[in-house]
């Protein structure tokens, strides 16, 4: 017997973010920011949950070596980096190759700029250009719907025996139950690819449009 989770009003919600670690006003404004530059990525953003999640998981983990991937990372990329061990570094890819100083103002703000390495350009191709051994502690997947298992492919190999792996948008507001447009497809296909890969054991949670956890064997 399973007891599953409640249903997510808006209070509810509200009541779920002001009981974690709120953002401050440093994540605040670059999520403000980000949103004004960015409109037509709305749907891309990470939530507030999500965000704090990602720095407690980076610093659970140890952090020293993570990545980052898909558009929007750049205030994933705050979180991960802030939750980063002594001396951790951070690469963080994207396609987007406009103004990227909006980012590393509020990097510097934050005292965690010079961890990050900013990569811009076609993301899977900047990916295998990564060493080829095993030595990722974390990686966060934020990318398009149809590029995960591309950048799937690419980081499980290259992450360390523990290592964990933290994909967004999983769920697909619902549609992966019935997909309507190619996206829902890709991110069904998707996570029937990870729960059945052997070199990783995995947690879908219900956070925000759905988050997988995966730590590799």
């Amino acid at each position: 017997m399973s007891t599953k989770p409640l249903p997510l009003t808006t209070e509810l919600y509200a009541y779920l973010v002001a009981h974690g670690s709120a953002p401050d006003e440093i994540a605040r404004d670059l999520a403000e920011e980000t949103r004004a530059a960015l409109p037509a990525e709305a749907g891309m953003r990470v939530a507030p949950e999500h965000v704090a999640v990602l720095t407690f998981l980076a610093r659970l983990v140890g952090v020293r070596q993570a990545v980052a991937v898909g558009a929007c990372t750049w205030l994933p990329a705050l979180a991960i980096a802030r939750g980063l061990a002594d001396g951790g570094r951070l690469a963080c890819f994207d396609t987007f190759e406009g103004d990227t100083g909006m980012a590393r103002r509020h990097w510097a703000r934050a005292g965690v700029e010079e961890r990050i390495d900013l990569l811009t350009g076609p993301v899977a191709d900047r990916l295998r250009e990564l060493p080829r051994e095993r030595y990722l502690d974390f990686a966060f997947l934020g990318a398009d719907a149809a590029e995960n298992a591309v950048h799937w492919d690419e980081l499980v190999p290259r992450m360390c025996p523990g290592g964990v792996i933290t994909v967004d948008r999983t769920l697909r507001a619902g549609r992966v139950l019935a997909p309507r447009d190619a996206d829902d497809r890709a991110v069904a296909a998707f996570n029937d690819e990870v729960v059945a890969d052997a070199r990783v054991e995995v947690v879908m949670l219900p956070i925000a449009d759905g988050v997988t956890l995966a730590r590799v064997r």
